[in-house]
């Protein structure tokens, strides 16, 4: 199952700025989905973002924001945002069947998000980088239960170098050069 372009989405989950700072490794995680929404973006794969009771969490990271212009937001209530009928219907709609899943916090909303992506027959690429909870354990274990219902664990370069597919056009020269250069000599964590 390799990623495409055409068929995909990156959806960031609750990267919001009143959590951010009780979030085991949040910093990482609003860095890799910005930079990685940065390429999505250069190849007009949509980029969304949720948010979960922002009144008391805050809205999505400012860095997050400025990082991904375009972007569409969506505010939930259920911690799926699957489970919301608006968001179900526009991502019905859209014919993306590639779900590229990030965000916090791993074992709640993004777990349940990624669940009911899975129950309705999409494929949930879990990104493994950005994907972080308060804990690092349970990132761990909502990673480990994801992959055990039919996620598959990817990181930011993998999933920008498949959505490139190829090296010899202009396309991957100018993504090449805004961002995958400057990228390599940046150290990861995964969970």
């Amino acid at each position: 199952m390799r990623l495409k372009s055409e068929w995909s989405l990156l959806l960031i989950v609750d990267l919001q700025a009143g959590l951010l700072p009780v979030i085991d490794g949040g910093g990482q995680a609003v860095a890799e989905a910005g930079w990685l929404g940065g390429v999505a973006s250069a190849l007009t794969i949509p980029v969304w973002l949720t948010e979960q009771y922002p009144e008391g969490l805050g809205h999505s990271d400012p860095r997050l924001l400025e990082a991904l212009p375009d972007h569409q937001l969506w505010q939930k209530t259920h911690f799926d945002a699957h489970a919301e009928p608006d968001f179900a219907g526009a991502l019905a709609e859209s014919n993306k069947r590639q779900i590229v899943l990030c965000g916090s916090e791993a074992h709640i909303c993004v777990l349940q998000t990624g669940l009911g992506l899975l129950e309705a027959g999409y494929e949930v690429y879990w990104l493994s980088e950005a994907t972080v909870s308060r804990r690092a354990e349970e990132a761990r274990l909502a990673r480990e239960r994801m992959v055990h219902a039919g996620a598959i664990p990817v990181s930011a370069d993998m999933v920008a170098y498949e959505w490139l597919d190829r090296c010899d056009d202009e396309r991957f020269r100018q993504i090449h050069k805004r961002f995958l250069k400057p990228r390599a000599s940046r150290p990861l964590r995964f969970f």
